[in-house]
């Protein structure tokens, strides 16, 4: 007999084998010995009462053989030589899902990244982060991988009908995430292990004949009729094919641009900004498990508080994590947070943002579609003369902050390139500055002792999500004025994360493969 049952553990009863055996065999009611063994299906915690509480799902084999869980790959085939070819302007996970989805129903990828492989990439972020110098083509944002790359990893999603999350996660194992992802109600990856994951993915689409071109940055569009022709890179080299996917990532602020430019039809759109908080690791534990246990991951947290203005929510929640430099200019300060696989670092970060509308974008319209686009760059421009340069950060504590009161000093931070005491009212617009002074001590309410002075406040967390939309037909996905432009993504604005923009990758590529033109 097999049967799948969910039992509620302790912390240290859900990482002992034969405590879950004897839970399981008392909700079957039968010996424990009567059990084979059993397979994790799902993990998750419940930490609502003072003793937290692991449950699991898993699948039982009763009085039969145990049958050991075995993980299939899928095998792609040889596109080099295929007749049709399509080219992904953007390698980070709605590209490279793309790409597979294409290469399995023998089309050949062709993938544009302007960017530099992980390997060159990351002698660009250690400069960014010890000497504060910018390589606007390669850094936090752009390269392989994309943004995805030095993110935190997470792979949880509410767009649970948009594709197949399961599909997904079995592809990123495929590649050298550990199975634990298709188990856990909150998977994640972390930082250290995305990169190899990332040359893993590169490596067989290369190997199934796929292009992957790097420092390929696009630069125009040649239009024919209702159609791109092809796209020129900075370099002067033309790619013409039969279609052309744009999975360019948030930040993208030159292809924004350059579609506004050739006037084919964008749109502004909500989006947040704020700032990065960080606690001590330890006491968002506390606060949330009530108590330690090394049997427990480090604690995170949701918040979400109505005030005046509308909706101030946290945003990647990283425990255990480090604060980096987002930036994809000179003098404009971005931040974002990520975590390494074991989360292990002493400090707990979180973006804390405020919704921007239309309303709220009123002197920048002059800008139009872009508006929200300037909006963004005026707040990082802010950040950056705040900071003095070289990338360091403006940064308050959080009880400073909510009294308007200068920080006489700092605590330690995770921040690299280093933070310097400022207002953040000379940084934030007047309403992301009240919301978030108002929010701050509700979030204190909602758990106790997070409004405290041992968290700093560091400007400007504002690329959440693209301000701009590239618009597209809901059943083709095609944009409306060029048939054989499929916008896709976080930067088209149809994704937020890594398994969002992986499935839209996909459900892109399927519109390709069903479109009767190609």
């Amino acid at each position: 007999m097999q049967k799948t049952l969910q039992i509620k553990l302790l912390p240290s009863e859900a990482a002992n084998e034969e405590a879950i055996r004897d839970y399981a065999a008392q909700a079957i009611g039968c010996p424990i010995g009567a059990i084979s063994g059993f397979h994790l299906v799902k993990r998750s915690i419940d930490a609502r009462s003072k003793q937290p509480h692991i449950i699991l799902t898993i699948h039982v084999f009763v009085e039969e053989p145990y049958q050991k869980r075995s993980f299939i790959p899928l095998h792609f085939p040889d596109v080099s030589n295929a007749e049709k070819k399509v080219v992904i302007i953007g390698a980070g996970p709605a590209g490279l899902f793309a790409a597979f989805r294409l290469i399995e129903k023998g089309i050949q990828p062709i993938l544009l990244e302007r960017g530099k492989d992980v390997r060159s990439r990351r002698r660009d972020l250690a400069s960014l982060n010890k000497e504060g110098i910018i390589n606007p083509e390669s850094n936090y944002c752009f390269g392989e991988g994309g943004a995805g790359t030095y993110s935190d990893g997470k792979l949880y999603t509410r767009s649970n009908k948009r594709g197949d999350i399961h599909r997904i996660l079995n592809l990123l194992v495929q590649f050298g995430a550990e199975e634990n992802i298709l188990i856990d109600a909150h998977p994640h990856i972390g930082t250290n292990k995305l990169p190899q994951i990332i040359q893993s993915m590169r490596q067989q689409i290369v190997d199934c004949g796929g292009l992957f071109l790097f420092e390929k940055k696009v630069v125009d569009f040649v239009l024919q009729k209702d159609r791109v022709k092809h796209v020129v890179t900075s370099d002067g080299t033309s790619f013409d094919a039969d279609a052309f996917i744009l999975a360019t990532g948030h930040s993208a602020r030159d292809i924004f641009l350059l579609l506004h430019e050739k006037k084919i039809l964008i749109e502004a759109k909500p989006f947040a900004l704020g700032v990065r908080i960080e606690h001590p690791q330890q006491l968002i534990d506390r606060i949330q498990y009530h108590s330690q246990s090394p049997f427990l991951p480090p604690a995170s947290y949701n918040l979400v508080q109505q005030v005046d203005h509308g909706g101030v929510f946290s945003f990647c929640m990283c425990p255990g994590g480090i604060i980096a430099p987002a930036a994809t200019a000179a003098e404009e300060l971005v931040v974002n947070g990520w975590s390494p696989s074991k989360r292990n670092n002493p400090y707990a970060n979180s973006g804390i943002v405020v919704s921007v509308e239309e309303k709220d974008l009123a002197p920048f319209r002059q800008h139009g579609p872009l508006a929200g686009m300037y909006f963004q760059q005026s707040v990082e421009r802010k950040a950056f003369q705040q900071g003095g340069g070289k990338f360091v950060a403006p940064a308050q504590r959080m009880a400073d902050f909510v009294a308007g009161k200068l920080s006489a000093s700092l605590p330690d931070c995770s921040y690299v390139p280093g933070i310097h005491s400022a207002s953040m009212r000379q940084v934030l617009p007047s309403f992301i500055y009240d919301s978030l002074r108002k929010a701050f001590p509700l979030f204190g309410q909602k758990m106790k002792g997070y409004f405290t002075n041992e968290a700093v406040l560091v400007a400007t967390e504002s690329r959440t999500s693209s301000p701009v939309r590239v618009p597209r037909d809901a059943n083709t996905l095609q944009h409306p004025q060029i048939s054989n432009l499929y916008p896709c993504g976080e930067g088209a604005g149809y994704a937020g994360g890594i398994v969002s923009a992986a499935m839209d990758g996909e459900r892109v590529a399927q519109a390709i493969i069903a479109a009767s033109r190609i």
